[in-house]
């Protein structure tokens, strides 16, 4: 691989302890330090210990999760723009979570991590489901097509379910802004064991899904069972992809960058590209969450915001260079 993953390890611990150093207010080492080890009360204590290192742990295990997550849905469509909110499982997700807020504001976060998580998994069901039964097989059109269809169809659903009912609005706003800051760590501990599986499965199945790039028939001829394979595998990303948007909202381009990131460095199998994958999801959440401290400082801009300012003009770029190929 072109870039060493000890490299990208150095960079994400670097990123990790400016998170911790810089904000609307910035702490000298010694001072953070102290926050850490000491177990003081001081403002300077709290705001390091209770805050940042709280939304430094969000930003790891969300972005390492979403970017298995695309990496994986990339995989299963043989369709290097798939993304998450591509086929639909954001949307399922965020209806989840509406549809829990408006039957029951106030819901704990660990109930929201659950609907999220289980709406996704719903959403992705369906996906699966409508271009099964468009006939001719499962085939990564049929997949993308079924998704666009189901994103659609909930999106819709979702804004009539906040017009409907405009109380719980600001709960909703808070929620969908997309960001790791005050953010409830009541599910945090889910997902961190999703993605410890997921991450195992994955790589228990990476010689399966490096057959499965090459063509349905091929990989059948070779003894994978591509139905089940590629049912089990949107199964984990939808999941993955679920508990993450609940944990921080809607956070968009990190599963559709970091699998590209991963395939820039040099990484070429499965068996690369999941941990590539996983550590640029990490250096892409814990850069979008120390950029959205400064754009609009001393505010701070929704996460969301941030990797789609990066996101889309690195998307623009590899579509101008013919390096994303849609199959």
């Amino acid at each position: 691989m072109r870039v060493a993953f000890p490299a990208v390890l150095v960079t994400c611990f670097g990123l990790a302890v400016l998170g911790l150093h810089l904000g609307v207010r910035a702490y000298a080492p010694v001072q953070v330090w102290t926050a850490l080890t000491a177990g003081g009360d001081s403002a300077t204590d709290v705001i390091i210990r209770d805050l940042r290192v709280p939304r430094m742990a969000l930003a790891i295990i969300v972005g390492a999760a979403l970017g298995l997550a695309g990496l994986l849905m990339q995989s299963v469509t043989r369709n290097p723009i798939a993304e998450p909110g591509l086929l639909g499982v954001n949307a399922g997700a965020a209806f989840a979570v509406v549809m829990l807020i408006t039957l029951s504001p106030g819901a704990g976060f660990g109930s929201i991590a659950l609907c999220a998580g289980l709406g996704a998994l719903l959403a992705a069901a369906l996906v699966f489901g409508l271009a099964f039964s468009a006939g001719g097989g499962l085939s990564p059109i049929q997949l993308l097509l079924a998704g666009v269809t189901v994103a659609a169809l909930l999106i819709s659903a979702m804004q009539v379910l906040i017009l409907m009912n405009e109380s719980v609005l600001e709960e909703l706003l808070f929620w969908l802004s997309g960001s790791f800051a005050d953010r409830p760590l009541t599910g945090l501990w889910v997902v961190l064991a999703g993605l410890a599986a997921g991450t195992l499965i994955a790589l228990a199945l990476s010689a399966a899904l490096d057959v499965l790039r090459t063509d349905d028939a091929t990989a059948q001829s070779l003894g994978v069972p591509v139905f089940r394979l590629r049912f089990g595998v949107l199964a984990i990303a939808a999941l993955l992809s679920g508990l993450s948007v609940a944990l921080a909202g809607p956070v968009a381009f990190v599963g559709l960058v970091a699998p590209h990131l991963a395939r820039l460095a040099g990484a070429e199998t499965h068996r690369h590209l999941i941990p590539l994958s996983l550590i640029f999801g990490v250096m892409l959440g814990l850069s979008a969450d120390l950029m959205a401290r400064f754009i609009l400082y001393p505010t701070e801009a929704p996460v969301s915001a941030v990797t789609a300012l990066v996101g889309v003009p690195l998307l623009l770029v590899l579509l101008r260079r013919n390096r994303i190929r849609v199959s």
